[in-house]
């Protein structure tokens, strides 16, 4: 028998140099992810497309590709989303 290793949920939050809400969005997702999904930060003012499509709304948080939450990360709906994205693979 085969043992697969479940990839781990990959959550990308957008963001921006001195954006205090994406700070503390960034904490909270680093703090709940650790260990239990692959995070990335995108700074949207590197890309003209990005600050197009995000400059009023950022932090913006994806999991696995979907969007999750836009300004503020509750912690607890955001631990039970890791939980049910890696359930689900």
């Amino acid at each position: 028998m085969r043992w697969r290793r479940r990839r781990r949920p990959a959550v990308t939050v957008y963001t921006r140099a001195g954006c205090g809400l994406c700070r503390t969005a960034e904490r909270v997702v680093a703090h709940v992810a650790r260990g239990v999904a692959d995070v990335e930060l995108v700074q949207i003012d590197t890309d003209p497309e990005l600050v197009e499509r995000f400059t009023l709304r950022v932090p913006v948080v994806f999991v696995d590709g979907v969007e999750f939450a836009e300004y503020e990360v509750d912690p607890i709906r955001f631990r039970d989303r890791l939980r049910a994205a890696a359930a689900a693979r």
